[in-house]
């Protein structure tokens, strides 16, 4: 085969890539003529993907409920990979890793399509949730997900994080807190997050099993990722842009877009769910691990709010309104 220019031009590129890292490239070489080819169902893992249901009863559709939780999870992590994405965007790193500090300036169409690949992950969730609604006989739902205990989706610490690194700490406290702790130290703020008030028995105000097993595996490690991606979350780093930026018609909407997809669309697919399966119109039906999803899911009870500053009084006062409006009734 001959030697091309295209291909000289290709060894040379090669060669000055591992010299810039100490390497040598005829190793590299060496490794490409021992090396498999890759083949699709070594790469995507698909044996060990389908290994991971493990049903804990016999009813045919808790596989269902198991696999939408786990593609669920996976597009978590896909929403908090563009999240990190944004939040160090800036950040110089030199050719050998070396942290260098930040470039004061955010990309902002980089800003704008990260935020669309929020969106597009959520909305495509939110718009698959029918398999959970629908997905299930009901008789098997309510049967199974006693074996369940005290588990609940409750329990995912993605969309706590991604929670954590869109938006200031003071819009997720507690709404009865939230004036009170608005000037407070961020720990302060994330000891009274609003979802701690989401698994408690009612009648004594004790935490659940569900919600004392959840703060005891990941609370410590959301103080500590609170102190990583506050001073770079979404909104500072929307803040840091120019005011010409700021009001890129654009940025406004994809940033109002996550704020409802995040804060209404998607508890509210939830409330939905809960309740096709658990109503009974007795107002006192727990979900899954004993949270208190009448109270915990509607947008209107919490106003969880990313970006308040981007609404105008009288949609924060309506606050998920227009999708109980059109959805609901």
């Amino acid at each position: 085969m001959e030697i091309t220019p295209e291909i000289q031009k290709r060894l040379e590129l090669l060669r000055d890539k591992y010299a810039a890292i100490g390497q040598d490239l005829n190793s590299y070489l060496d490794g490409l003529i021992f090396a498999n080819p890759i083949v699709y169902w070594d790469y995507i893992e698909v044996d060990a993907l389908l290994s991971l249901q493990k049903p804990k009863t016999d009813f045919p559709d808790e596989k269902i409920f198991i696999v939408y939780h786990q593609i669920t999870e996976l597009y978590f992590n896909l929403i908090e990979h563009e999240i990190d994405q944004i939040c160090r965007n800036g950040k110089i790193i030199s050719d050998t890793g070396q942290d260098l500090g930040w470039n004061e300036k955010l990309d902002v169409d980089f800003f704008i399509a990260r935020l669309k690949r929020c969106n597009m992950y959520f909305e495509t969730l939110i718009r698959s949730f029918d398999v959970m609604r629908f997905g299930m006989e009901k008789d098997q739902f309510t049967k199974f997900r006693m074996a369940l205990l005290s588990s609940s989706g409750f329990q995912t610490a993605a969309y706590r994080r991604i929670e954590i690194a869109c938006t200031d700490l003071k819009y997720l406290v507690h709404e009865e807190k939230r004036r009170e702790l608005q000037d407070a130290d961020i720990h302060e703020q994330l000891n009274n997050v609003y979802w701690r008030r989401g698994a408690i028995v009612a009648e004594t105000g004790e935490k659940t099993l569900t919600l004392k097993d959840f703060e005891d595996k990941y609370l410590r490690t959301f103080h500590d990722f609170a102190d990583e991606y506050q001073p770079m979350n979404i909104w500072k780093k929307y803040s840091s842009l120019s005011n010409s930026d700021q009001k890129n018609p654009e940025v406004l909407k994809q940033l109002k877009l996550l704020d409802v997809n995040v804060n209404i669309n998607w508890p509210l697919v939830h409330y939905r769910t809960a309740v096709h399966y658990l109503s009974k119109g007795t107002g006192e039906e727990k979900g899954t691990g004993g949270t208190n999803w009448q109270k915990y899911l509607p947008p209107r009870f919490q106003k969880r709010i990313f970006y308040p500053e981007l609404w105008s009084k009288k949609e924060i006062q309506e606050w998920g309104k227009t999708w109980v409006d059109s959805v609901l009734n």
